[in-house]
């Protein structure tokens, strides 16, 4: 994309776009507090656009004020409200656009551009490359290791065009994304290849066995290879479902979990169950 595709008759240009980006990208969750989360880290991305566009010190001054109000959505989606932050902020400096209107769009966007973020990245992406680095990794494979930068393409690719479209075709873009249809399509199957991963992950890394065993037609039949028979991996099912009830139930209290599962293991490898 050429500086002047970017947007006609821009001051800013595709390399100060990049700033922007990679600033934001590093530092979006750097600067997470209860009373502001990321508003520094986004001011902080804004400040060398600001810079070029205010020469003025009082409009600079009050430009940076608007990006330091509460602020907080999902890093790598919420590209796109910056890209529209951008993209008013210099339709600001040459026209009389309030700046209680770049905030309010800020704070309009935030929350469902984070559902989206969280659904999409948390829910879907990061787990599905996490699960086969992993994998890979625990069978001694060393493709894990670039498996798990897969990541920051992903996000830098994604994040990168969404940036480009809010800067582009302002607010109504993140509108148009949310009230069309193919942004559910794709988290949705997104989310059901990730639950698949992970399903594959459990059944292959969580080793669980009973010990017992008892003797048939003269041969030693153990009640594991019965139990294989049946259903392959049974149990590591129930121990996974059994932990995804809990944590529905009773929130992601991991201490529990993990405290429940070693008392567990003990117990029952003392009593030879396992």
């Amino acid at each position: 994309m050429s500086e002047t595709a970017v947007k006609k008759e821009s001051k800013l240009t595709t390399k100060d776009l990049w700033i922007v980006f990679w600033r934001w990208w590093w530092a979006c969750e750097m600067s997470n507090s209860y009373e502001r989360m990321q508003s520094v880290s986004y001011c902080f991305a804004m400040i060398p656009v600001l810079k070029k566009l205010y020469t003025n010190k009082e409009d600079l001054v009050e430009a940076l004020q608007r990006h330091l109000v509460f602020f907080n959505t999902e890093g790598n989606i919420g590209m796109s409200i910056l890209g529209i932050s951008v993209g008013m902020e210099e339709e600001k400096s040459v026209s009389s656009l309030p700046g209680d209107a770049i905030i309010s769009v800020k704070t309009g966007l935030m929350g469902p551009v984070a559902g989206i973020g969280d659904s999409l990245i948390g829910g879907a992406v990061r787990p599905l490359i996490f699960s086969l680095a992993l994998t890979a990794s625990a069978n001694g494979s060393v493709i894990g290791v670039p498996i798990m930068f897969l990541y920051v393409v992903v996000t830098v690719i994604l994040g990168w065009f969404l940036m480009c479209a809010g800067y582009r075709l302002g607010k109504d873009a993140v509108a148009s994304m949310l009230e069309s249809g193919w942004i559910n399509r794709i988290i949705t199957g997104a989310s059901v290849l990730g639950l698949f991963m992970m399903g594959a992950l459990s059944a292959t890394t969580i080793s669980l066995k009973l010990a017992g065993s008892y003797v048939s037609a003269g041969q030693t039949v153990t009640i594991q290879s019965v139990l294989d028979g049946l259903i392959p991996g049974l149990l590591p099912l129930i121990v996974v479902m059994a932990i995804y009830l809990f944590f529905k139930k009773k929130g992601q209290k991991f201490l529990p979990v993990i405290i429940t599962i070693i008392a567990g293991a003990l117990l029952l490898s003392l009593l030879g169950i396992v």
